[in-house]
């Protein structure tokens, strides 16, 4: 198999990072930009280049695009720090999810914010009592007439605060077993009985947020899919999450900067930057099989594991790199108090790997 990327994907590359480079001497670098850079302005720029949507069907108002194409763009991207936040939720999954699922009215109806960069999109998954088990949320949406009212708390909502929707998971039905019953809506923020919450983390971010719905009221046109099946859609959303290249690159701008720092002429120094450099690239392919479609189905719980480990072995390298440094506020310290973040956010390492020994290896499971 030949691994070399073609003229054509080199040449793109190229571009991604001198726009990447502009965008950071522009809004300033940022850690983990994925989810931490948050600029409208830059999201309305990639969308004028086609970079929102890239892969979507055409007949969707995307660009048709390769996988691959949007693995490298968002490597790049990433990489350097450039704020893609705004846009990267609805680009990454809430996009594919309308096209796969969605009515036409409501790809009609939505669709055209994502591609424009206008709309920014949350995700209500998490709950306190449900974090990476999925099937035990209960957040309740009742139905009344034409309409679901909406009951419940979200925890972890990244941009709640300054999103436009929120594509919330919840629960339409308490019988059978926990998975049957969840459906996805979706839930304009401005709607009365939405409240948003904003949490402070360690690092001085603050997109994480609870949200609380109180008796809010939607349309029964707002939900997505089938009433009550939606945990499989649920299952290939995530599948998007944490499958993608921004499980692997978040620290690679640290990394970098590190390997400037430190001592090369030490040959354990050397052979640990050759683990990590190697290791990224095993990565990458991981993530290049994901996108292709080449990985086995429920993989990425796989990738997600091995990526999200390696940006923790960086930032190890990180720190040690810069010793007593590491211990003074700075924005190498910003970057490095986000890392314990990486195996928890979109399921812990314990919860894939669980995953992956039942679902995938069909291993079976410990009596209890």
């Amino acid at each position: 198999m030949d691994f070399a990327w073609t003229s054509e994907q080199n040449e793109l590359r190229a571009q991604a990072r001198s726009v990447a480079q502009s965008a950071v001497a522009r809004y300033g670098r940022h850690n983990d930009s994925w989810i931490n850079g948050f600029s409208k302005d830059f999201a309305k720029e990639l969308a004028q280049r086609h970079w929102i949507g890239l892969t979507w069907p055409t007949e969707f108002g995307g660009a048709g695009r390769p996988p691959v194409d949007r693995l490298i763009i968002g490597e790049e991207l990433i990489a350097a720090g450039a704020p893609i936040a705004a846009m990267w939720f609805a680009d990454r999954q809430m996009g594919p999810s309308l096209i796969a699922y969605g009515r036409p009215d409501q790809q009609e109806a939505f669709l055209p914010g994502m591609l424009s960069g206008d709309d920014t999109w949350c995700i209500g998954m998490s709950e306190p009592d449900a974090g990476s088990d999925l099937a035990s949320l209960s957040t309740q949406a009742v139905r009344d007439g034409d309409e679901y009212v909406i009951n419940g708390q979200k925890i972890w909502t990244s941009f709640g605060a300054v999103a436009d929707y929120c594509y919330v998971i919840c629960r339409t039905s308490n019988e059978g077993p926990p998975h049957q019953g969840i459906s996805e809506v979706i839930v304009p923020m401005d709607t009365p009985g939405v409240e948003v919450r904003p949490i402070k983390d360690m690092t001085t971010n603050q997109h994480f947020c609870e949200v609380f719905f109180t008796d809010v009221r939607v349309p029964v046109t707002n939900l997505v899919g089938i009433e009550g099946n939606a945990f499989k859609q649920t299952m290939r959303q995530l599948e998007h999450e944490r499958g993608g290249i921004d499980r692997l690159v978040s620290n690679q701008a640290l990394f970098a900067m590190a390997v400037e720092r430190a001592d090369r002429s030490d040959p354990r120094v050397r052979q640990e930057i050759a683990a990590l450099e190697s290791n990224y690239r095993i990565g990458r392919i991981l993530v290049t099989r994901e996108v292709l479609g080449q990985a086995p189905k429920g993989f990425s719980a796989a990738t997600k594991c091995f990526c999200t480990e390696h940006e923790w072995r960086v930032s190890e390298f990180v720190a040690r790199t810069y010793g007593a440094e590491a211990t003074v506020w700075n924005e190498v310290v910003h970057g490095l108090l986000y890392s314990p973040g990486y195996t928890i956010m979109g399921g812990t390492s314990n919860i894939m790997r669980n995953i992956l020994g039942e679902r995938v290896l069909g291993l079976p499971r410990e009596p209890r």
